[in-house]
């Protein structure tokens, strides 16, 4: 065998330990798994990963819209934000905020945006105001007034919902790319009206313009009356499925997986002034549904 053959291997070994010595440092990180403390023969573990998740956030900016400012929990037609599900004071409610952040945090750290009446194309500029204050976790509920319109024809295009919703998402990532997001489902239109309609109260009501498009003749059970609320119930389910397909991109977005949309309103949980927003009750039922996700140890 030739000195030069025997220098060219020897060179190449080299060169390849150093390749994988380096690459093993890159992959792991201080040498890789089970690394050795430089002059010992012991292991040292690795460091583990910062989680992507957080699930005790100590901040927390409210958008979205009747549902989250609290509207008919406490009085007739009147926000009543102290209620709210997502930064309520209200200890019977027990809102995520309180539940998060205790009673002087929530005071001090939780903002509510949300707009009675807000639909989702309003949602970029509600999050412009939410990212000034720079949340650890940012709420969303909104849809139901997309769907909420004088009429089935009326009601917000899918795929003009799915784009108003990414910008807003794009809005908040460009300001804030490390802030976590919990988005709720729009809840079931239709078992809200099956809950209410019996009450005669509630159908007064709902004459005054609450969500006409399927609450609109309440007590009709005719073929058009029933396709109507059909209607409106499949576009429900197409932007949940919107929701969920926008938050599950982005590695720092929660949704809840419907749990929102699935939960059984029973008149309890219904504003007792018009049958159809959560009274407190509902409010803190839909406290506790956020508490789960945002605190789960998984999505």
């Amino acid at each position: 065998m030739h000195k030069g053959s025997r220098r060219t291997r020897t060179a190449v070994a080299v060169v390849a330990a150093s390749v994988l010595a380096t690459a093993g440092c890159d992959a792991f990180g201080h040498g890789g798994p089970g690394s050795r403390e430089p002059g010992t023969g012991t292991s040292r573990p690795s460091p583990s990963p910062s989680p992507v998740w957080d699930r005790s956030p100590e901040s927390i900016a409210a958008v979205g819209d009747s549902i989250t400012r609290g509207f008919d929990a406490c009085a007739v037609l009147s926000d009543c934000p102290e209620a709210s599900w997502a930064t309520g004071s209200d200890t019977g409610v027990d809102s995520l905020a309180l539940r998060l952040l205790g009673a002087d945090g929530a005071a001090r750290r939780s903002w509510n945006y949300a707009v009675t009446g807000a639909r989702m194309a309003d949602l970029t500029a509600q999050v412009t105001r939410a990212v000034a204050k720079r949340p650890q976790l940012v709420t969303v509920m909104v849809g139901a007034n997309d769907a909420c319109r004088t009429s089935a024809a009326a009601m917000t295009p899918v795929a003009d919902f799915r784009a108003q919703f990414q910008e807003a998402m794009t809005r908040l990532r460009r300001a804030l790319p490390r802030t976590q997001v919990y988005v709720s489902s729009v809840p079931n239109l239709m078992r809200l009206w099956s809950e209410g309609r019996t009450n005669p109260l509630g159908r007064q009501v709902w004459r005054l313009g609450i969500c006409p498009s399927m609450l609109g003749d309440a007590e009709a059970l005719d073929a058009a009356a029933t396709a109507r609320r059909r209607t409106v119930q499949t576009r429900v389910e197409a932007y949940n499925g919107v929701l969920k397909e926008v938050c599950v991109k982005d590695r720092r977005c929660r949704f809840d997986n419907n749990a929102v949309y699935e939960y059984r309103f029973g008149t309890e949980q219904l504003s007792h002034w018009d049958w159809f927003h959560p009274s407190r009750n509902g409010q803190a039922r839909l406290a506790e549904i956020a508490y789960r996700t945002v605190t789960g140890r998984t999505p």
